[in-house]
């Protein structure tokens, strides 16, 4: 009995041993992860689990008894929806390279982008948008357009009011872009020509996005001294437009305003809220912002339009009074950086696409200047003629740590990183400007704001990246672990997880992430992007 027993048991293991391996076409599931710590990403603490995926979907969370084509062994590490970028900068990129290798590395499984608008007018969106689709994208893709381009559209990139018949051909441009399924209306008020556009412009043409359930998202007219006014520049437009509202990039950018300007930022959005209005925000975790040299010069220097700008740049009369104005502080329609930043000390360069100046990357204007005897806003403008066609950049140190952790705190508060797709993986974005959001936005939500100085717990940095930001865009089938969601998934270690790229560093890839799912299909594994191309366009729908 005891040898019959034996017996059977040894030819039971040798059945198993030689036993074929599963045969993928007959797998119950596409993808199994195995034991990891789900964070489902509305916010509840973490579950161990079983995730099972099947046809680009999560199929089944909790034991999982079947096998899968493909297994991932999760333990001691922590599964998540994909993140999603609420600013990103990746409109023309993609058309170049679809990887988005950069944005991968960080968990981004899905970017809004759209501040400056589509690379393309109005018309030509759907074109556009089956273009990325043909070429194939690694990321999901939604997309804004832009108040100024149906500006420019209509009435060139001067100052001045449109008249009736402009503002129609403005409406129509907007209305155009809509049913090619943008997700809204963005303005940029800083920057010329945008900043010419009036509260009435911009409220006529965000009650056509409206109209279509969208947004009017912007980057405030000011985010410095005038941030609450700003605020509710904002919160009117989209009051009387019944736009949905998305502040761009919160921050308080004014030194001498450092911990009473953004309490009273948010405490008009939240005043907003509670009366209706449908306002909430987002923002990069860093204390500079970058952007182009020419908002060092006053608006009007940009009143007629861009080829005026550059000549009155080139008049020594005129820089003598853009000097005293720049000196003085911030202007009606011009929100002054320099000052924001308090100096020009504080003022970096970051890129000035010159064998001129590149010496001089990693300066600040006010050092620039003292070694080449010259006023720093001369050196700024100097810089900026040389570099061109292309936008001379530079980091501004503006904001504080305690201004970000407030934002932080808000539960309406989303991350977006203000930064593009690289076109080649550990170089400088397609916007050209050497900032560490490119590279580390998303990782280091976790890793300073949760494990080094926990500001947030871990399940409510992941909400703010995938649960919130989907349902604010409406991305019904996202930003969640759960049953029947799209697999957009991010698999990280959380000892490992750091962010890494610095102001000396910022094109350092982060740690920590090592699988990325996206649709339901492995795209980064090992930490490496494998080449898979499962993004699709996300357009917003427009029945109205």
């Amino acid at each position: 009995m005891i040898k019959h027993v034996l017996l059977c048991s040894a030819m039971s293991l040798l059945l198993v041993a030689n036993a074929p391996s599963p045969d993928p076409s007959v797998s119950d599931y596409d993808i199994v992860i195995r034991g990891g710590r789900v964070l489902d990403g509305a916010g509840n603490p973490w579950v161990r689990a079983d995730v099972a995926v099947k046809d680009g979907r999560v199929v089944r969370i909790g034991q999982v008894g079947g096998h899968g084509a493909k297994e991932i062994d999760a333990k001691g590490r922590y599964v998540s929806p994909g993140f999603i970028d609420m600013m990103d900068q990746s409109g023309g990129v993609l058309l170049k390279n679809g990887a988005a290798e950069n944005k991968l590395k960080m968990g981004v499984t899905t970017v809004i982008a759209g501040e400056g608008g589509t690379p393309v007018e109005a018309s030509q969106i759907p074109t556009y948008f089956t273009q990325l689709e043909k070429q194939g994208i690694s990321v999901n893709f939604g997309s804004y357009y832009s108040t100024t381009q149906a500006r420019v559209k209509a009435m060139g990139d001067g100052a001045g009011n449109p008249t009736d018949a402009q503002m129609d051909i403005m409406r129509k441009e907007v209305r155009t872009a809509m049913e090619a399924g943008v997700f809204g209306v963005t303005s940029a008020l800083i920057y010329p020509p945008s900043s010419f556009a009036t509260t009435a412009d911009l409220i006529s043409m965000a009650k056509v996005s409206a109209q279509c359930g969208g947004f009017y998202a912007t980057h405030m007219r000011d985010e410095s001294a005038d941030l609450v006014k700003a605020v509710n520049e904002a919160i009117e437009i989209g009051e009387k437009s019944g736009a949905k509202v998305e502040i761009f990039h919160l921050k308080a950018a004014f030194a001498p305003g450092w911990g009473a300007l953004m309490p009273q930022a948010i405490a008009a959005i939240n005043a907003a809220r509670a009366r209706g209005v449908d306002v909430a925000a987002d923002l990069y975790p860093y204390t500079a912002g970058g952007t182009g040299l020419e908002i060092i010069a006053p608006s009007w220097v940009w009143a007629d339009g861009v080829q005026k700008g550059i000549e009155r740049l080139r008049d020594p009369k005129l820089r003598e009074r853009m000097k005293k104005e720049v000196a003085a502080g911030s202007m009606p329609g011009w929100s002054n950086l320099v000052q924001a930043s308090g100096g020009f000390g504080n003022v970096i360069l970051a890129n000035g696409f010159s064998k001129k100046y590149a010496p001089y990357h990693g300066q600040s204007l006010e050092k620039i200047g003292a070694a080449l005897k010259r006023d720093p806003a001369d050196v700024a403008w100097d810089i900026l003629l040389e570099g061109l066609p292309n936008r001379s950049v530079a980091l501004y140190f503006m904001m504080n740590e305690g201004d970000i952790e407030t934002a932080l705190h808000q539960p309406w508060v989303s991350i977006g990183s203000d930064a593009a797709a690289s076109e080649k993986l550990g170089q400088m974005d397609a916007l050209g400007l050497p900032h560490p959001r490119a590279y580390g936005t998303f990782p280091r939500v976790i890793a300073e704001y949760s494990k080094r100085r926990p500001v947030i717990s871990l399940e409510d940095a992941v909400r703010k990246m995938t649960g919130w930001p989907a349902q604010r865009m409406g991305l019904t089938d996202r930003g969640l672990i759960r049953d029947g969601m799209r697999a957009d998934i991010v698999i990280f270690d959380l000892d490992k997880l750091d962010d890494v790229a610095s102001w000396d560093k910022p094109t350092a890839l982060p740690t920590g992430i090592d699988t990325v799912l996206v649709n339901g299909v492995v795209t980064v594994e090992g930490g490496q992007h494998n080449g898979a191309k499962a993004g699709v366009i996300l357009r917003h729908g427009c029945n109205g």
